[in-house]
C-alpha cells in the first residue's frame, strides 16, 4: 500500500477544507458577529494548514494509486473532513457536544439533511452558511473538487471510482482534471440560475444562497423553522421542486446537451424510467390523498414538492408526510431506496441499479423457464456483460447486509419500529427526514449518542456507496505489499 500518497492527497484535502472555511470567516466579518466566531473558523484554519501542509510537503517518488488506495482517499478524506468541519460549531458553543455536531456536518457533507437542531434561529450567520455549505461541497464530491482546483499527477481514476454515485463511472473527455473541472463549471453556474430565481421570489442573497446549496447538493438543511413551510410561497415551492428533480438528473445529460449530443439525452434509458417513476408517484399520492385538501392545485404543489424532495433525497418539506396515508407514506419510503440518478448529486441506490436489478430478475425467471435460451440483457440498447451484472447483485446484497446491521444496532436504543427503521432508512440514503420520531415535523436531537454515532457512519457509508467504509475494516486493505 503506498501509505505516503494516501497521506499526501489527504493532506492536501486539509488544505482544500480550510479554504473553504475562509467563506463562513468572511460571512461572520460581514454579518460583524462576534469575536468568538472569527477566533473559531480562524483556529481551525491554522489547525487545517498546519496538518495539511505537513502532510503533503513532499510529492512522494511513487506516485500509483490502485483501487484499494483510492478507497481509503475517499473515506479518510470524508471523516476527516467532518470532523474538523465540526469543531466551529463545538468552539462557538451553538452545538456544544462534539457527536451532535459531528451528526451534524456529516449530514452536510453527505448531503443527508438530518439535523439535530431543533431551532435554527439560534445560529449564526456563518454557522448557518458553513452547513449548508457543506452540502454545496459534497454534492459534487469532495475529491471531485480537489481534482478540479489541484489538477496533477497525485490524482487518480480510482479515486474519482469510489467517490462518484453510480455503478458505472466514465470520463466525458480523456483528461479527468478536465472532467472534474466541466463537471464543476456545470453544477457552479446551474446554482447559480437557481439563486437568482429564488431572489425573484422575494428571498435576500444570503438565504437564497443556502437553498440553492441545499437544492443542488440535494441536501437539505433549511434556513428557517420548519424547513421550506414558513414561506408561504407557490413560487418557491416549485421553482425548488423543479430544482430538485434537476439536479437528480446525471450530470453527463447536461453536458451531452451543451455538446448538442440532444439524441443521446432522448435515449437515456434511467431518465426516462426517473421521470416516469416520479410522475406515477405524484398520480398515485394525489388520487391517495386529495380528498383531505379544499384545493387539487394545493394538493398536486405539495405532493409534487415531497416526491421530487424523497427521491432526490434533498429532504425539504413543506407538508408533514408523516400524516398521510399509509398507502402514500410506503410509496414515500419506496422512493426513498430508489433515489435519483447515477452521476447526480442525489442518494439512494440509483435508478439505473434498479432497473438493471430488476432486469436480471427477468432474465433469470425466463433462463428457469427456458434453460437453454440465451438471454441477452441490455441497457442503453447496450448488452450488459456478466461483470457489471455481478457487480450490481453484489451491491444489492452487501447495501442489504449492511441496512439490516445498522437497524439491528439503532433497534437498541429505540423502541419504534417505524422510527428505527425510517432514520436508517433517511441517513443510509442520505434523505433527511424520515417517518415517526424523525419525521418532517421532528429532529434527530431525541436519538441517543450511540445511535447518533452509528448513522453518522450510516450516511458516510450510504454517500460513498459502502465499499470505501468497509475496506477501512478490513485487515488485509491495510497489509503492505
Amino acid at each position: 500500500m503506498n501509505k505516503k500518497m494516501i497521506s499526501f492527497i489527504i493532506g492536501k484535502i486539509l488544505i482544500l477544507e480550510a479554504g473553504l472555511m475562509v467563506l463562513p470567516l468572511i460571512i461572520s466579518f460581514l454579518y460583524n458577529e462576534s469575536a468568538k466566531y472569527k477566533i473559531a473558523y480562524g483556529s481551525v484554519i491554522a489547525l487545517l494548514l498546519a496538518i495539511g501542509f505537513a502532510l503533503s510537503a513532499k510529492l512522494p517518488e511513487d506516485q500509483r494509486i490502485q483501487g484499494r488506495e483510492g478507497y481509503i482517499i475517499v473515506s479518510l478524506s470524508w471523516i476527516l473532513m467532518s470532523i474538523f468541519g465540526a469543531l466551529p460549531f463545538v468552539f462557538t458553543k451553538e452545538i456544544p457536544s462534539f457527536i451532535d455536531a459531528f451528526f451534524e456536518i456529516v449530514s452536510g457533507f453527505t448531503t443527508t439533511g438530518s439535523s439535530i437542531i431543533t431551532d435554527l434561529t439560534k445560529i449564526s450567520h456563518s454557522n448557518l452558511f458553513w452547513r449548508s455549505f457543506t452540502h454545496f461541497v459534497g454534492g459534487m464530491g469532495v475529491l471531485v473538487l480537489a481534482l478540479a482546483i489541484f489538477p496533477s499527477s497525485a490524482t487518480s481514476v480510482h479515486v474519482m471510482k469510489a467517490e462518484v454515485p453510480g455503478p458505472t463511472f466514465g470520463k466525458l473527455v480523456s483528461k479527468l482534471s478536465t472532467t472534474a473541472r466541466m463537471l464543476y463549471k456545470i453544477y457552479i453556474v446551474m446554482t447559480i440560475v437557481l439563486i437568482i430565481l429564488l431572489m425573484f421570489g422575494g428571498l435576500d442573497l444570503f438565504e437564497s444562497s443556502l437553498m440553492a446549496f441545499g437544492t443542488a447538493g440535494t441536501g437539505g438543511f433549511g434556513v428557517r423553522n420548519g424547513s421550506i413551510l414558513p414561506y408561504n410561497s407557490p413560487y418557491i415551492e416549485v421553482v425548488l421542486g423543479i430544482g430538485m428533480i434537476v439536479f437528480g438528473v446525471n450530470f453527463n445529460i447536461y453536458y451531452f446537451i451543451l455538446i448538442g449530443k440532444i439524441k443521446d439525452v432522448f435515449k437515456n434509458e434511467e431518465l426516462k424510467y426517473y421521470l416516469l417513476i416520479v410522475f406515477g408517484a405524484i398520480v398515485l399520492i394525489v388520487l391517495n390523498i386529495c380528498k383531505g385538501y379544499d384545493s387539487i392545485l394545493h394538493c398536486i404543489r405539495d405532493v409534487f414538492f415531497s416526491v421530487s424532495s424523497v427521491i432526490t433525497t434533498t429532504g425539504y418539506s413543506t407538508a408533514d408526510f408523516g400524516k398521510w396515508p399509509l398507502f402514500s407514506q410506503v410509496i414515500l419510503l419506496i422512493l426513498m431506496f430508489f433515489g435519483a440518478c447515477a452521476g447526480s448529486t442525489a442518494g439512494g441506490l440509483k435508478i439505473s441499479r434498479v432497473v438493471l436489478m430488476v432486469k436480471i430478475y427477468f432474465a433469470e425467471i425466463i433462463q428457469m423457464i427456458s434453460p437453454n435460451r440465451v438471454v441477452t440483457i441490455k441497457y442503453d440498447d447496450k448488452p450488459v456483460n456478466m461483470k457489471m451484472q455481478k457487480s450490481i447483485a453484489v451491491y444489492f446484497l452487501v447495501y442489504s447486509l449492511v441496512f439490516g446491521g445498522i437497524l439491528l444496532m439503532i433497534s437498541y436504543s429505540t423502541d419504534d419500529f417505524m422510527t428505527a427503521f425510517s432514520a436508517v432508512a433517511a441517513t443510509f440514503n442520505n434523505i433527511g427526514p424520515g417517518l415517526g420520531k424523525v419525521g418532517p415535523a421532528f429532529s434527530f436531537a431525541e436519538l441517543s449518542n450511540f445511535a447518533k454515532v452509528i448513522l453518522s457512519f450510516g450516511m458516510l457509508a450510504g454517500r460513498l456507496e459502502i465499499f470505501p467504509m468497509l475496506i477501512l475494516f478490513s485487515p488485509t486493505a491495510w497489509k503492505l505489499k
